[in-house]
This record gives structure tokens, sequence and C-alpha cells, in this order.
């Protein structure tokens, strides 16, 4: 997910860099909007996944504490590593969206500054 988010980046940047015409502004504003929705989704999906993970971990720990054994001890820490995964997972997704948005936003400054010149 993270390497799509690169690829997408990067040709969006490509693609600004290209400096095309108000018709091309416009189409690549609404292919992009697109993929910051289908990323939106991935992230709730991401976040629903990571609190269920990290609140199994607490409750794997809490009954490790009252019934002390190396099972549970073995599946706490095992839910303490996926929970940690998915938290630096979360966060660069997190991350890559909100970057995403500025970009979002500087295709449409550039596409007002060409309307207005016409």
């Amino acid at each position: 997910m993270i390497d799509y988010m690169r690829k997408h980046e990067s040709f969006v940047r490509e693609a600004l860099d290209k400096n095309p015409d108000a018709a091309g502004l416009a189409s690549l504003l609404e292919y992009h909007n697109k993929q910051i929705e289908w990323m939106q989704h991935e992230r709730i999906v991401h976040l629903l996944v990571m609190l269920f993970v990290c609140l199994f971990m607490l409750l794997s720990w809490g009954f490790a504490i009252i019934n002390t054994s190396m099972p549970v001890i073995a599946l706490a820490l095992l839910l303490l590593i996926l929970s940690v995964a998915y938290i630096i997972h979360y966060y660069r997704l997190e991350n890559g969206v909100q970057k995403w948005y500025l970009l979002s936003n500087a295709i449409k400054q550039r596409l007002e500054r060409m309307n207005e010149r016409l």
C-alpha cells in the first residue's frame, strides 16, 4: 500500500512538472481525488483492524496478569508486535494521505490560476 502511494504521488508530481493545460489539470485533479477516496477507505479499514488488534493485545495482557502461563504471555507478545506493526503502518498511511491532500490543493490552486488568466 505504501509503495502504491509513492508511485501515485510520483506520477502526479511528474504530471505537474509537464505543465499541463487546464483540461489536463482538471483530469489530473479528478483522478487524484478518486485515489484519495480509495485511500480514505483503506484508512478506515486499517484503523478498525488496528484498534481491534490493540484491544485484543490489551485483553491478552490483562489475562496474562490474571492467569500467568507461557502460552498466554506468548500470545500477548505476538499481539504486541502486531499492534506496533499496525500502528507504524497506519501512521505512514495517514501521513501519506495528508500529503495527498496538500498535493490536491496545489493542483486546485494551479487550475484556479489558469482559469483566472483566461
